[in-house]
């Protein structure tokens, strides 16, 4: 993977176990689509990082370990674990995948491939 995609991509995820929504959203081009899981897509930074800001405000916390990454021309994949903190503290593990588009050092698209169900879930 070229250097300023790893250098990126690190930001990118940094911003995300910080739970940072507006860092998040500048990594976004203006008008970026962004689908997460079977949720309905949501286009622009703006929309986007308030959607984002919502779904942080559901969690405890989060950290991703990131297994495997590539890119292909302006295209990152990468695929991993993501470990979520619920409210009440407990913990679970998920995988992901993840598929951007990059243009000018932005996502222009950003599609997230991950089953929320367990996080969402009773804990145990």
């Amino acid at each position: 993977m070229d250097t300023n995609h790893e250098h990126w991509m690190a930001s990118l995820f940094a911003s995300i176990d910080r739970m940072d929504a507006a860092a998040f959203a500048g990594h976004l081009a203006p008008e970026a689509r962004f689908a997460f899981g079977n949720a309905p897509p949501v286009t622009g930074r703006e929309a986007i990082g308030q959607a984002v800001a919502g779904f942080f405000a559901a969690l405890g916390g989060l950290r991703h370990a990131i297994e495997r990454h590539w890119s292909c021309g302006d295209t990152l994949i990468c695929h991993g674990t993501v470990t979520y903190r619920r409210k009440d503290g407990s913990e679970v593990a998920l995988p992901f995948a993840n598929v951007m588009t990059l243009a000018g050092g932005l996502a222009t698209d950003y599609r997230i491939y991950a089953d929320l169900t367990p996080l969402f879930a009773p804990s145990a």
